[in-house]
């Protein structure tokens, strides 16, 4: 049954797609809202086979690669996989993943390229399985007559990478994507791409692009580091402080001899200072019995000179 949407276009669920140019260009913004929620969002099969965990994994990674790439740059890139895709009067499609710079990365169900205001900009396809000429000519031929600025070809079953570039500005024809040194230069994303073994990597200069697995790989890494080195750095520390303890022990063993020879000079100062008193005060009595004896003598000496 088909789908009646304002100014008298029809969606086709058999065959679902946008207004054309003209006709988009006719509708009212409340017409075209109308005509957005009529396009069938889900995916039928012919258009997203099950391809198994290759296929899968592959379109995931990349995904996943690129989307923390654009977000950690700070750079609005919508990067998303396997999503129904309208041109204008066009049937739909869903690459397995697809970029388009310079619009706002938030969620959405389907690209629809009037309501967005522009076609995509990258297209990667996964090949593992089933109609070989689909992603090597049908696609080639399609994707640059839609406009598309890219478009890569990872060919899993056969580790073979190959990419497609507008040939000019306007020109809806490509041309083969020459690699350098096994890399394949992406204008669109200003990265590079390539194989190792069986896995499709995103490349910027010579480091490649880690995906979310990769990242949380890495910052476990840096974690075990961080917490490793702040051992290290606490029994650094601890040692320290015990050697310091250690000193300060010393440092106080040594002020308490200090102290106590201090103390003992003190005594000895005292007990000399007190035998010295002990001396004076002998001398002092001595002197002073002396002065008594003499004048004793003295006196008896005048009185016997006075009875005589």
């Amino acid at each position: 049954m088909t789908s009646r949407a304002p100014s008298g276009y029809v969606v086709d669920p058999l065959d679902p797609r946008a207004p054309s140019g003209d006709e988009w260009a006719r509708m009212t913004p409340d017409e075209r809202e109308r005509v957005v929620a009529a396009l069938p969002t889900a995916l039928p099969e012919e258009l997203a086979p099950p391809e198994g965990d290759f296929h899968r994994k592959a379109k995931e990674t990349a995904v996943d690669a690129l989307d923390s790439f654009f977000r950690r740059m700070g750079r609005k890139v919508y990067v998303t996989a396997e999503i129904g895709v309208y041109y204008p009067g066009e049937p739909r499609f869903a690459p397995d993943v697809l970029a388009v710079l310079d619009v706002e990365p938030h969620e959405r169900n389907s690209w629809m390229v009037s309501k967005e205001g522009k076609g995509l900009d990258f297209v990667l396809e996964v090949h593992v399985a089933g109609d070989f000429s689909k992603d090597h000519v049908h696609n080639v031929e399609r994707y640059a007559t839609l406009g598309i600025a890219e478009y890569f070809l990872f060919d899993r079953t056969h580790r073979s990478l190959y990419g497609y570039r507008l040939a000019a500005p306007g020109r809806r024809v490509y041309e083969r994507i020459v690699p350098q040194l096994g890399r394949y230069a992406s204008h669109v994303l200003g990265l590079d791409l390539g194989l190792e073994g069986e896995r499709l990597r995103f490349f910027i200069g010579g480091a490649g692009l880690p995906d979310s697995a990769e990242l949380v790989a890495q910052l476990g890494k840096m974690v075990t580091e961080v917490i490793q080195h702040k051992e290290d750095l606490e029994r650094a520390l601890e040692e320290e402080r015990r050697a310091l303890e250690a000193e300060r022990r010393a440092l106080e063993a040594e002020r308490r001899a200090l102290e106590a020879e201090r103390r003992a000079l003190e005594e000895e100062r005292r007990a000399r200072e007190a035998a010295e008193r002990a001396r004076d005060d002998e001398a002092r009595a001595r002197q002073t019995t002396e002065l008594a004896l003499a004048e004793a003598l003295a006196e008896i000496a005048r009185l016997r000179d006075k009875q005589g």
